[in-house]
């Protein structure tokens, strides 16, 4: 009987998971920590998450942690983007027709959650490139003044930034349980560790 094919990821594919992990968590914690010093919703006297959650003590602080990590997830991204296209990755990476037929018309359940995990990574490119691209909008307001003016304003571009953070948390997870139920735990072990 032949042995089931191990998933196995090159490093370049570990490094990434592991800085993208840690600097979303950082980013998101330090956005809390922003996001206290004037609530998106109700203003300065409207929900507060608990300051436990906060990253960096105070506004300043908060912001400081939260742009230093933007640089590091941007470069990450970026990198990676590149690495995906020279070495021809996003061929078997992203969603395709093929998993959109499988959707369809297949009676094979694996196939299917195999499709889906492709169109939940698909869908986590555009959320991350939204929230980076709202986030520069509020970094420089006045230079970046158009992208604060193409949501409509200063409070719609807040709120769209904000509204990534669940949407990013909703699709990793996704992703992470579809990963399992794919190529199981190994799979998802060997996003972040060793080959098995």
């Amino acid at each position: 009987m032949r042995s089931p094919v191990m998933p196995k990821q090159a490093l370049p594919t570990k490094v990434f998971h592991w800085v993208s992990l840690v600097s979303l968590f950082l980013m998101m914690t330090s956005g809390l920590q922003i996001y206290n010093a004037n609530p998106v919703f109700g203003g300065r006297s409207g929900l507060h998450m608990p300051p436990i959650f906060g990253l960096g003590g105070w506004l300043a602080g908060g912001r400081h942690w939260h742009f230093a990590m933007m640089w590091i997830f941007v470069l990450n991204l970026l990198w990676y983007g590149i690495y995906i296209l020279l070495t021809r990755r996003w061929q078997h990476r992203y969603v395709s027709g093929k998993d959109v037929k499988a959707l369809l018309v297949s009676q094979n359940v694996k196939r299917k959650n195999y499709a889906w995990h492709r169109v939940v990574y698909t869908l986590l490119i555009p959320i991350l490139l939204l929230s980076i691209f709202t986030g520069v909008g509020m970094y420089k307001p006045a230079q970046f003044y158009w992208i604060v003016d193409s949501f409509g304003g200063w409070d719609a571009l807040r709120i769209t930034h904000f509204m990534a953070v669940p949407s990013t948390l909703i699709l990793g997870f996704l992703h992470s349980q579809l990963g399992r139920k794919v190529g199981g735990d190994r799979l998802l072990d060997s996003m972040f560790w060793r080959n098995n």
